[in-house]
């Protein structure tokens, strides 16, 4: 009964007609992520460049270094290393948004970070990675860059434009991508799961204790640097909520596409997607009862 259940998901690691079926379900939520975004979102780093500019820094630093660190201090072997700084070194998660709504964030701060952290991503994510383990590992950066266009960038792009030509059609949409969203990451995570299940039982508690660190870790130093700089309260948490969600969904599809002789390295953006999922709605509670206008 157990490989039935496994096999279900089996597809999601699978080609369609040469594309691998996990980058194309990433690249539906790209779209979908692109038709919520407006002019206003790009108008808000005129608004807030201060506070883009730290959500961005610390983006790109604090949760590659940690990943990096954590690493090594867990003396995780290489697959386990290479998935672990890629969770760190990919954009800001979606899921980020619906947690800072939830939480009584800065919800426009939000949106433009993580629209922004993924604008230049395909820059950035290769760059940080080969920097981290660029000299432990050979991977080819251009590649990745390219990869990251095709599955982020032109998705992202063409739902802007269909929002801005549409509007009143992507308005309609909003309802369901939420939801929608959130079945792909589901089968996405079955799949990286299902394949690595044996491995997993045998590193699950370190591999799974170095994510709840570093998701932990993410949290605490966003709301000191947040205060350190003198931002408002629903900056802060904002930017803590940002730093901590990553999309994991790219990071998994990442490892599987240029690191494909290290089958673990898929697992994991697949464990952290279940837990900063499950510690969001944690963390949103908490952040709404303790909330300081």
């Amino acid at each position: 009964m157990t490989v039935v259940n496994q096999n279900i998901f089996a597809w999601v690691l699978d080609s369609f007609y040469g594309v691998s079926v996990i980058n194309i379900l990433l690249s539906i939520i790209l779209f979908a992520m692109g038709t919520t975004v407006k002019v206003d979102n790009f108008v808000e780093v005129f608004r807030k460049p201060k506070e883009i500019l730290i959500g961005l820094v610390t983006q790109y630093t604090i949760m590659p270094i940690l990943a990096l660190v954590l690493a090594k201090l867990f003396n995780l072997d290489m697959a386990l290393t290479v998935g672990l700084v890629l969770v760190g070194t990919v954009p800001g998660g979606t899921a980020s948004d619906v947690i800072t709504f939830l939480a009584k964030g800065d919800l426009a701060l939000s949106v433009s970070l993580t629209t922004f952290s993924t604008l230049i991503s395909p820059l950035v994510t290769p760059m940080i990675t080969f920097l981290l383990i660029g000299g432990s590992i050979q991977f080819n950066t251009a590649n990745m860059l390219i990869s990251i266009i095709q599955i982020v960038i032109i998705p992202l792009v063409l739902g802007v434009l269909l929002n801005y030509k549409f509007p009143k059609f992507t308005e309609k949409l909003k309802g369901y991508l939420p939801a929608t969203s959130s079945l792909i990451i589901c089968l996405i995570v079955g799949g990286v799961l299902s394949a690595n299940m044996n491995s997993i039982i045998t590193a699950s508690w370190i591999i799974m204790l170095v994510i709840i660190v570093q998701y932990c870790l993410g949290i605490l130093l966003g709301i000191i640097i947040g205060y350190q700089a003198g931002l408002k309260w629903k900056q802060v948490i904002t930017i803590a909520i940002e730093l901590s969600f990553q999309n994991s969904g790219l990071s998994t599809s990442l490892a599987k596409t240029h690191f494909s002789h290290y089958p673990m390295a898929t697992v994991p953006g697949a464990l952290y997607s279940i837990w900063q999922n499950i510690a969001g709605a944690i963390l949103a509670y908490i952040f709404k009862k303790y909330v300081k206008d």
